[in-house]
């Protein structure tokens, strides 16, 4: 990078929820054996080594990030080389509040992101099924002046949808979509613009400093009446909250993004396999969801393997 090139840390989510150990700690929160359910299925949690693929890309696409912090439940990959020196392990218990633990709830954690150590001022955040496709460079993620670019994707008329469907139709809307709309509300509420677009399913872009004033002073209290949710509930809102404050406070960039930059895959869908051969997109993710089963699973890892078959350095 260029030396006005400001410093990128790049943070991740990650549980094996595979792993016995933490599966009955989320059971005696829970309070009985997790269903399979929208708001809390299998897939949500399941471990299929997309880290290590995700990792292969970055090596690959984007080797300039400073540091790489990994945010995981008392957990580490068994195939992840600690000693590297790009490579941090931040326990829950580092950053969130005593209340908030143990916490399976991504919404709450994501809003105490800022706590990481050492975390530096310019991050991307990046679920562990988010892939780089293609080379990148920091400028895309941050613009000359420095602000993020905050990727959506085009919506028009989402409050108008979401009133039809929740009033006319009676149709519940799903916990997430619920904490997506939260955030637009609130951000509307405060600054009187409600931003239709939603967010695009992958990597964006933080300034650790705005985060911490959105989340310890604009929505302090908002913020703080979601912490003691352990799993996805009605009242939580979603991280786009940054990303909207960014664009209301005019500290941020809007972009929408097309099938050529960024792709929401459902793993289940063969058509969607077809749809990023055609597009051959930016960055892709790779989302497990209630309808997806073990065989879905397994063609999964046999592609990713196919698509980044080398060894990063970030492995044993």
């Amino acid at each position: 990078m260029k030396s006005d090139t400001p410093s990128i840390d790049l943070v991740y989510m990650w549980v094996d929820g595979n792993d016995p150990k933490w599966q009955a700690k989320r059971n005696a929160v829970f309070g009985r054996k997790v269903k399979n359910s929208s708001s809390n299925f299998n897939g949500r949690y399941a471990n299929n080594d997309e880290l290590k693929y995700s990792l292969r890309s970055v090596e690959r696409y984007a080797p300039w990030f400073r540091k790489i912090f990994i945010v995981t439940d008392d957990q580490t990959p068994e195939w992840l080389d600690i000693e590297n020196p790009k490579i941090k392990i931040i326990d829950h218990k580092e950053i969130l509040p005593h209340e908030s633990l143990p916490c399976f709830n991504a919404s709450v954690i994501e809003h105490f992101l800022h706590r990481i150590p050492d975390l530096s001022e310019h991050f991307l955040f990046s679920n562990d099924d988010t892939f780089f496709n293609k080379t990148v460079i920091p400028t895309d993620f941050f613009a000359v002046d420095g602000l993020p670019i905050v990727r959506l994707s085009r919506k028009p008329f989402r409050r108008l949808r979401w009133y039809f469907r929740k009033n006319i139709l009676k149709k519940p809307h799903k916990l997430y979509s619920t904490a997506v709309f939260n955030a637009a509300e609130l951000v509307k509420h405060k600054f009187g613009n409600f931003y239709n677009g939603l967010p695009h399913h992958n990597i964006d872009s933080y300034l650790k400093s705005d985060c911490i004033r959105v989340a310890e002073q604009i929505f302090k209290n908002e913020i703080d009446s979601m912490k003691i949710n352990h799993f996805r509930s009605v009242n939580d809102t979603h991280r786009a909250i940054y990303s909207y404050v960014a664009l209301a406070e005019k500290r941020g960039h809007l972009q929408y993004v097309s099938s050529k930059e960024s792709l929401h895959i459902h793993i289940q869908k063969d058509s969607h396999f077809e749809k990023l051969k055609k597009f051959n997109p930016t960055f892709f993710c790779m989302n497990d969801t209630e309808y997806a089963d073990d065989n879905d699973r397994m063609k999964l890892k046999i592609w990713l393997n196919t698509r980044f078959p080398e060894k990063s350095e970030f492995e044993k």
